[in-house]
């Protein structure tokens, strides 16, 4: 039923959801795929009907049976893979609806995928910007038994998700008084750079969140230091064109920055850079960045660049709202949201007092995207 795919089935509840499921064991199906089960904490019983929502990112792909009261969606199971061991969404769909018809008799027909890429102007396509393959609705309407299908940015799924988050979700980074109905600025850094601005709809009485790629536009290099690290980029990624902050906000990114660190011969080779060399995985700079010199400059230069990205676009919209940062890097690195990473924030020639006003939060759900895409396919009639 599929191939060699990494596949997690989390059976998880609302009222006890976890930010990030750990494993709890492992067991391999009849196709050898590897399936990893939590316990389940609430029953298909009570909803009125039922919806698929996802979130495609550059390393996971991630899909939800929801369960819909009202004009509530309750997250009932959730199916993820490695989104590079995928040849195409439908593959994945289509295991999440055999499991759910088999194990639960479900039939599930409407369908909203959260995508890390670029829409369409019609939103019937997205060109994933990290991912090998595209998502159309026109081909998943073919190849799944979906009826009904929307298609929404990643981060556009986050700004309809932070509703959904509870208290324990949300770490404060800074604080001010937030301004109601003001915008509110998402961003995060994680295989890729994502960002949306919820602007207040006074007809709907509810925060829209408008889709960006603002992650692709240049980086504003400043310092000496941060141009000859954009030119390091350049030779050492072969790009023609400008570089972009994704180039340096990501897990890339960090891996830019570290190789930029590493060629400068300003530090020296030790048994942690030898291991990071030999596979230059993101993860490992940051399990050595509180013990390794290259590995801590390395996150000091990714967050005087984030934080001067969050002032950047936080001053675009006046997010008086509340800037909140979401994407994989934030919650497992929390330490470099700091006094240092407000300092930076709130540098400004002229708007240091407008960014005084701006609270910043940090999404420690993992799994926003996906419960927003969740919640948005019930708007599908």
């Amino acid at each position: 039923m599929c191939e060699k795919l990494n596949k997690l089935i989390n059976f998880i509840g609302r009222a006890e959801y976890e930010s990030c499921p750990i494993n709890k064991y492992k067991k391999e199906d009849a196709a050898g795929c590897q399936m990893l089960s939590l316990k389940k904490y609430k029953d298909f019983a009570g909803h009125s009907r039922f919806a698929l929502g996802g979130d495609i990112g550059g390393t996971n792909t991630s899909l939800g049976i929801f369960g819909i009261k009202g004009k509530k969606a309750e997250i009932l199971v959730s199916f993820h893979f490695r989104s590079d061991e995928l040849n195409g969404l439908h593959y994945a769909v289509n295991e999440a609806l055999e499991y759910a018809r088999k194990k639960y008799h479900l039939k599930v027909s409407k369908a909203c995928f959260a995508v890390a890429g670029c829409l369409s102007p019609d939103r019937r396509t997205a060109k994933a910007t990290n991912v090998k393959w595209d998502v159309k609705i026109k081909d998943l309407l073919k190849k799944t038994k979906l009826k009904k299908i929307s298609i929404i940015n990643d981060f556009e799924a986050i700004g309809y998700g932070l509703s959904m988050l509870s208290k324990k979700d949300i770490k404060v980074i800074k604080k001010a008084k937030k301004t109601g109905k003001a915008p509110i600025l998402i961003i995060g850094a994680g295989t890729g750079l994502g960002k949306a601005t919820l602007i207040y709809d006074i007809h709907s009485k509810s925060y829209a969140p408008m889709p960006s790629e603002a992650g692709h536009a240049d980086f504003a290099a400043q310092t000496q230091m941060e141009m000859d690290l954009a030119v390091f980029i350049k030779k050492y990624k072969q790009i023609r064109q400008t570089v972009s902050y994704e180039q340096v906000l990501s897990g890339q990114g960090l891996i830019n920055i570290y190789m930029f660190l590493r060629k400068s011969g300003k530090f020296k080779e030790t048994s942690f850079t030898m291991e990071i060399d030999a596979s230059l995985k993101p993860e490992l700079i940051s399990k050595y960045r509180k013990i390794d010199k290259t590995c801590r400059r390395a996150f000091e230069i990714f967050r005087l660049i984030y934080a001067k990205f969050a002032r950047n676009l936080a001053l675009d919209c006046l997010a008086w709202g509340g800037v909140y940062i979401a994407g994989g890097i934030a919650p497992k690195n929390m330490e470099i949201f700091d006094r240092e990473f407000i300092k930076i924030f709130s540098q400004s020639h002229k708007m240091s007092y407008a960014l005084g006003k701006v609270p910043i939060y940090l999404v420690l759900n993992c799994n926003a995207g996906l419960l927003g895409a969740g919640l948005r396919s019930e708007f599908l009639q």
